[in-house]
């Protein structure tokens, strides 16, 4: 649009909106428009329409808006007046609001729970600690079903202090309210009021469910005399469907005379009771007919007796079988009425008292047949013979039947029961057990031995019955098989026990023939011996024994100790058999490799000592006397442990003879005087002449060698060893006593084992043979050696040698 365009319509606009103007006729006629100015100036004017309108619907606008906040202030301000109201009003009263809230986790508590007497806070909601759990169950399941599924509920809880307080829960909106308040006045006899109707109806309800489950037909009427009540028993004898359809027909089940006589009674107040006939299901039938009265109307029963005179007419039946059958009894039976007169008795009651027939014909009371009996001298002997009879009657007034024992002067025993009759009276029983009696007691003592016996065997026992299951075992048994008390007790199969025992799967097939031997009937029983080994190497020998009565007897012995005694046995064989030939080895070795060339140092020490080969300065000579002496004790070492190795070895062979003990003492004297000299011992010897005795003389000098060197080494300088041989009966005592230091007790019981030496630091010690080759041939001799020692006070050995031959070799 050009300026000049623009400018027009300007000034059209200008006059059109100009008051007083003559209109667009005027402005036309004051200015020419052209139709692009046309169009421009309606473009204007709709813009300025739109703006107007604008403006007006915002004006608009903001008054409404002032408007709503103002009635929104108002409404909030009421919100919270009345918010402060129901909260001061919740204060005021014994109440607290519990609020679940979907935008929060926890519940909003409102209210004072002191007030109430329960617990505030979270506690207030663990029901469980302030009501009892039954309660505590059910406000938990209601509270859940009113937050879940937003259903009301209206509880009555009972406070641990006794009070009532009423919990009221509903939905409120998106949250779920529950409202706790205590219960008074009005509220509070309500509460009461509906506990004791819950409590009516829990008592009804029971009376109901017991009356349905009778068999006996029960009905209710009320004041009226309609019926409101019937069991199924009722409903079944009207052929209804139900109680409920019963009552719906008004069914009756007592024809019309006995109902109005029972209408007539209840309603004087008394209990109506007859005897009438009804049709029960079809079937006419006799019932006992009771039906009590109430202030809201009456209650019955009909109890079904028709049966009553079949039932009588066939106890008299069997009375009468009974009495039959009783008299071929051989247990003697009488029986006394009420009254105490004798009703009945069979032929063994009479046999046994040895009673007139004609006597018991007349019905005799039960006293006067106990006193002719006790006349007789036929019943046991009593101080008191009224108490006891009349303990005795007892039995007429008792309800359970009581058991006697009379031991009779003829030396019979009686088992007496006294049996209460149902219609008064009593029945007396007489079983003769004295053979009983004695079979039992045998059978119990051998019972009991062969109890105590199985019990105490060191061999574990079992019995297994004809069915396969353990019948009776012995504590060996349950102990060598690991087996609890739980397990044995409920009599387990064969079958059970072996696999309870463990068995290995190498031994199945040995197994599996234990168990056919416990369990098969096989046409030919046959015992079974067997061993087995358990995982734990564990060694059993099984035995099975076939019974008569079709069980079977099972041992089961533990050999592991005699099994590894045999092992250790073959092994100790087979190693002493190995120690033997390196012993003979040994001795062969010492016999050629230190005899031979000791010899020869012997020899040549020999020759040097010889003046005849030249002369020796003293020192030498004392060498060559050192050698010598040396060479003497290890020669006599070699000989020592040659002799305790041919011994051991069973190989020592004696040459016995005649041995004069003087003789013999004085000889081994004679190779230890030197060594006495040098020790600066003396030597006492009491020894009469004329003892003698048979040995080996050269094995009885050796002894005595080895003690009186023995001595010498462990005597103290100035004193004396003291040789003795004396006759003690069928022996010859040798005895070598030293006034040394002693052995110590300790020592004494080790003196005689090989190697063993007692010398102290700086006085002799050796290297422990003479002692054990001592006891080797005194006991080779069939002799024995005794040591006797007291610290500081010296030592005695005693050798005990026979007069005449006696051991191995006397005996060959």
């Amino acid at each position: 649009m050009s300026g000049r365009s623009r400018r027009r319509s300007v000034a059209l606009a200008a006059a059109a909106l100009t008051p007083g103007a003559a209109g667009p006729a005027a402005a036309a006629e004051a200015v020419a428009f052209g139709p692009s100015d046309i169009a421009v100036l309606a473009m204007f004017l709709g813009a300025l329409f739109v703006a107007v309108a604008a403006c007006v619907a915002l004006l608009r606008a903001r008054r409404r808006l002032s408007e709503v906040q103002a009635g929104t202030g108002g409404a909030l301000a009421e919100l919270r007046s009345r918010l402060d109201q129901a909260e001061a009003l919740i204060a005021s009263e014994p109440q607290v609001h519990v609020a679940w809230r979907a935008d929060r986790d926890v519940p909003e508590i409102v209210g004072n729970p002191e007030r109430l007497k329960i617990p505030a806070g979270r506690r207030l909601l663990a029901f469980g600690s302030w009501l009892d759990p039954q309660t505590a169950r059910a406000i938990d399941l209601r509270i859940d079903a009113l937050r879940g599924r937003g259903e009301p509920f209206r509880l009555m809880l009972r406070t641990p202090e006794g009070g009532h307080v009423e919990a009221d829960g509903r939905p409120v909106g998106a949250a779920a309210v529950l409202r706790l308040r205590d219960v008074t006045g009005e509220r509070l006899a309500r509460a009461e009021i509906e506990a004791e109707n819950a409590e009516l109806k829990d008592v009804v309800g029971r009376f109901t469910g017991l009356s349905q489950s009778l068999t006996q037909p029960v009905w209710m009427r009320d004041e009226r005399g309609r019926l409101i009540f019937t069991n199924e028993a009722y409903a079944r004898a009207v052929e209804a469907k139900d109680g409920a359809a019963a009552v719906e027909r008004d069914a009756e089940f007592l024809d019309q005379s006995t109902r109005a006589a029972a209408r007539r009674a209840t309603d004087a107040g008394h209990v109506f009771r007859a005897r009438a006939p009804a049709v029960f299901a079809g079937a006419r039938r006799i019932f006992d007919v009771v039906e009590a009265p109430s202030p809201a109307g009456a209650a019955a029963i009909a109890i079904d007796v028709s049966e009553l005179e079949d039932m009588r007419a066939e106890l008299a039946r069997q009375n009468e079988a009974h009495r039959r059958t009783l008299d071929e009894l051989a247990t003697a039976v009488a029986i006394f009425r009420s009254d105490g007169a004798l009703a009945f008795h069979n032929q063994a009651y009479r046999l046994l008292w040895a009673l007139d027939e004609s006597f018991l014909g007349t019905a005799p009371e039960d006293s006067a047949i106990l006193d002719r009996l006790r006349a007789d001298r036929k019943l046991p002997e009593q101080a008191d013979f009224r108490t006891w009879k009349r303990q005795l009657h007892e039995a007429y007034r008792a309800i359970e039947a009581q058991e006697h024992w009379w031991h009779l002067p003829d030396g019979r025993t009686l088992r007496v029961v006294a049996a209460p009759n149902p219609q008064g009276g009593v029945t007396y029983l007489f079983d003769n057990v004295t053979e009983r009696i004695a079979l039992e007691s045998r059978f119990n003592a051998l019972s009991k031995v062969q109890r105590e016996t199985i019990d105490h065997l060191q061999e574990a026992v079992s019995v297994f019955g004809s069915d396969g299951r353990l019948t009776l075992h012995n504590p060996a048994f349950q102990a060598l098989w690991r087996l609890t008390p739980e397990q044995l007790e409920l009599r387990p199969h064969a079958e059970e026990i072996l696999n309870a025992c463990g068995a290995r799967p190498a031994d199945a097939e040995l197994w599996e023939r234990l168990k056919t031997a416990m369990t098969a009937m096989p046409d030919e029983r046959r015992p079974l011996a067997v061993r087995i080994e358990r995982d734990d190497d564990a060694v059993i020998d099984v035995v099975t024994l076939p019974l008569p009565d079709g069980g079977t007897l099972a041992t089961f012995t533990d050999v592991t100790a005699r099994v590894n005694v045999e092992r250790a046995l073959r092994e100790r064989a087979e190693a002493v058999e190995a120690a033997a030939k390196i012993k003979s080895e040994f001795t062969d070795k010492v016999s050629y490799e230190l005899r031979t060339p000791l010899t020869t140092i012997i020899g040549y020490g020999e020759l040097l000592a010889d003046p005849r080969l030249g002369a020796l300065s003293p020192k030498q000579k004392e060498f060559v006397d050192h050698i010598q002496s040396s060479s003497l004790a290890l020669y006599a070492i070699i000989n020592n442990i040659l002799d305790l190795t041919t011994i051991e070895a069973g190989a020592m062979e004696l040459e016995r003879g005649p041995v004069d003990a003087r003789e013999a003492i004085d000889a081994a004297v004679e190779g230890v005087r030197d060594r006495l000299a040098e020790a600066g011992l003396g030597l006492e010897i009491d020894a009469p002449p004329g003892i003698s005795f048979t040995a080996d003389a050269k094995r009885v000098r050796q002894v005595l060698f080895n003690l009186l060197s023995n001595a010498i080494g462990f005597s103290k300088p100035g004193l004396a060893i003291r040789v003795a041989a004396k006759r003690a009966g069928d022996h010859v005592i040798l005895t070598v006593t030293d006034q040394g230091d002693g052995m110590p007790p300790e020592f004494i019981k080790k003196a005689f084992d090989s190697f063993e030496s007692g010398g102290t630091a700086g006085r002799h010690r050796g290297v422990g043979l003479g002692l054990s080759i001592v006891r080797s041939f005194v006991q080779l001799h069939g002799g024995d050696v005794s040591i006797e020692s007291t610290p500081g006070a010296g030592t005695t050995v005693t050798c005990r040698f026979p007069i005449k031959a006696t051991g191995v070799e006397a005996a060959e």
